[in-house]
């Protein structure tokens, strides 16, 4: 259904996509290690002009890239100007992006995952939030940032999606009993209950 999982264009990343995430150094000249965040790795063979966008403060910075290779899973970045271990340790946890013009052209049906940011979620008919974030990590399925009347995380899966419309920006989905209600805060009844276990 997507195509590239890069993340959230919102906020200070609007008008760019990620496509990897510089996770730690590589040998002794400057070399990254990252978690690719594209369905399109082979594009790195034609791109020589990336941005990294570090910190809490959101800085991007513009890198050319010499040279890549692909290993473990992940691709091993190459910069101009970056040629100490030291240097590349600066990198390390920044976003790799590209300008959100340069991405991949996808097949009819097919969109970006990133695109997904402000559309608003439903759960069998219920409004549960707007989407603030796209979180990619080990599981099979990226993480929706949703922003309610708390913060929720929720698995974007095939299984999970009834329908969704980016031009309406409205995501439906039927989630599993439960699911929403996690890691929500207990409520009085339930502190009490506890407590009255906790005595047995």
């Amino acid at each position: 259904m997507s195509g590239s999982r890069g993340s959230s264009t919102s906020g200070n990343d609007a008008g760019f996509v990620s496509i990897a995430r510089v996770v730690k150094t590589q040998g002794r000249i400057g070399e990254v290690a990252a978690a690719l965040l594209t369905d399109f790795p082979e594009r790195f063979a034609s791109r020589k002009k990336l941005f990294a966008l570090c910190g809490e403060k959101r800085e991007r910075r513009e890198l050319q890239l010499e040279d890549h290779w692909f290993h473990k899973g992940q691709v091993v970045l190459k910069f101009a100007g970056v040629d100490s271990i030291s240097q590349a340790e600066e990198l390390i946890g920044c976003e790799i992006q590209v300008p959100i013009e340069e991405r991949a052209k996808l097949e009819e049906g097919a969109f970006y995952v990133s695109d997904l940011a402000g559309c608003t979620v439903y759960d069998a008919g219920r409004e549960i939030g707007k989407i603030k974030d796209v979180q990619f990590g080990s599981g099979e399925a990226p993480l929706l940032v949703v922003q309610g009347d708390k913060e929720y995380l929720v698995p974007f899966a095939a299984g999970y999606i009834k329908a969704l419309s980016l031009e309406n920006k409205r995501l439906d989905m039927e989630l599993p009993e439960g699911m929403l209600e996690l890691d929500a805060p207990l409520d009085n009844e339930e502190k009490q209950r506890q407590k009255e276990s906790g005595r047995r």
